[in-house]
Protein backbone atom coordinates (compact mmCIF):
# COMPACT_ATOMS: atom_id res chain seq x y z
CA UNK A 1 0.00 0.00 0.00
CA UNK A 2 1.37 3.56 -0.67
CA UNK A 3 2.73 5.44 2.38
CA UNK A 4 0.94 9.05 3.08
CA UNK A 5 3.64 10.72 1.15
CA UNK A 6 3.25 8.73 -1.96
CA UNK A 7 -0.36 9.44 -2.52
CA UNK A 8 0.64 13.16 -1.91
CA UNK A 9 3.00 13.03 -4.45
CA UNK A 10 0.45 11.42 -6.85
CA UNK A 11 -2.14 14.07 -5.72
CA UNK A 12 0.06 16.97 -7.11
CA UNK A 13 -0.22 14.93 -10.66
CA UNK A 14 -3.74 14.11 -10.63
CA UNK A 15 -4.46 16.38 -13.66
CA UNK A 16 -1.42 15.95 -15.78
CA UNK A 17 -3.38 14.20 -18.78
CA UNK A 18 -1.91 10.77 -20.05
CA UNK A 19 -2.53 8.56 -23.00
CA UNK A 20 -4.16 5.41 -21.82
CA UNK A 21 -4.18 2.54 -25.08
CA UNK A 22 -6.67 -0.27 -24.93
CA UNK A 23 -5.94 -2.33 -27.97
CA UNK A 24 -9.15 -4.32 -29.34
CA UNK A 25 -7.24 -6.31 -31.54
CA UNK A 26 -4.99 -6.23 -35.17
CA UNK A 27 -5.71 -7.42 -38.37
CA UNK A 28 -3.35 -8.32 -41.16
CA UNK A 29 -5.03 -7.34 -44.27
CA UNK A 30 -4.22 -7.75 -48.31
CA UNK A 31 -3.76 -3.71 -49.85
CA UNK A 32 -6.52 -5.07 -51.85
CA UNK A 33 -8.77 -5.41 -49.10
CA UNK A 34 -7.96 -2.48 -48.30
CA UNK A 35 -8.41 -0.37 -50.73
CA UNK A 36 -11.92 -1.47 -50.50
CA UNK A 37 -12.70 -0.31 -47.82
CA UNK A 38 -15.12 2.41 -47.64
CA UNK A 39 -17.60 4.24 -45.27
CA UNK A 40 -19.81 1.75 -43.53
CA UNK A 41 -17.36 -1.08 -44.07
CA UNK A 42 -17.01 -3.84 -41.30
CA UNK A 43 -13.87 -5.07 -40.71
CA UNK A 44 -14.43 -8.68 -38.60
CA UNK A 45 -12.18 -8.55 -35.08
CA UNK A 46 -11.42 -12.02 -32.95
CA UNK A 47 -12.23 -10.47 -29.71
CA UNK A 48 -15.71 -10.85 -28.15
CA UNK A 49 -17.45 -10.45 -25.10
CA UNK A 50 -15.46 -11.70 -22.33
CA UNK A 51 -11.72 -11.69 -24.10
CA UNK A 52 -9.25 -10.29 -21.92
CA UNK A 53 -6.85 -7.16 -23.46
CA UNK A 54 -3.99 -5.39 -22.05
CA UNK A 55 -4.22 -1.92 -20.90
CA UNK A 56 -1.00 0.81 -21.09
CA UNK A 57 -0.59 4.40 -19.84
CA UNK A 58 2.06 6.53 -21.72
CA UNK A 59 3.52 3.17 -23.57
CA UNK A 60 3.80 0.75 -19.96
CA UNK A 61 1.44 -2.12 -19.26
CA UNK A 62 -0.59 -0.75 -16.23
CA UNK A 63 -3.46 -3.45 -15.81
CA UNK A 64 -5.51 -5.98 -17.68
CA UNK A 65 -9.79 -5.88 -19.09
CA UNK A 66 -11.99 -7.81 -19.88
CA UNK A 67 -14.38 -6.59 -23.13
CA UNK A 68 -17.92 -6.13 -22.10
CA UNK A 69 -21.03 -4.70 -24.22
CA UNK A 70 -22.49 -1.97 -22.52
CA UNK A 71 -26.00 -1.67 -24.61
CA UNK A 72 -24.43 -0.61 -28.31
CA UNK A 73 -20.86 -0.45 -27.00
CA UNK A 74 -18.15 -2.11 -26.52
CA UNK A 75 -16.27 -1.25 -23.12
CA UNK A 76 -13.36 -2.56 -20.73
CA UNK A 77 -13.83 -4.06 -17.63
CA UNK A 78 -11.04 -3.24 -15.55
CA UNK A 79 -9.73 -6.84 -14.11
CA UNK A 80 -6.26 -5.90 -12.74
CA UNK A 81 -4.27 -2.90 -12.33
CA UNK A 82 -0.87 -2.61 -10.95
CA UNK A 83 2.93 -3.70 -11.77
CA UNK A 84 3.36 -7.24 -13.06
CA UNK A 85 -0.27 -7.97 -14.07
Amino acid sequence: MASRSELEEAAQLADVPLEVEIELDRRLMRLRDILDLAAGSIVPMTKTAGDYLDIYVAGALVGRGEVVVLENNAGVRITALGPGT
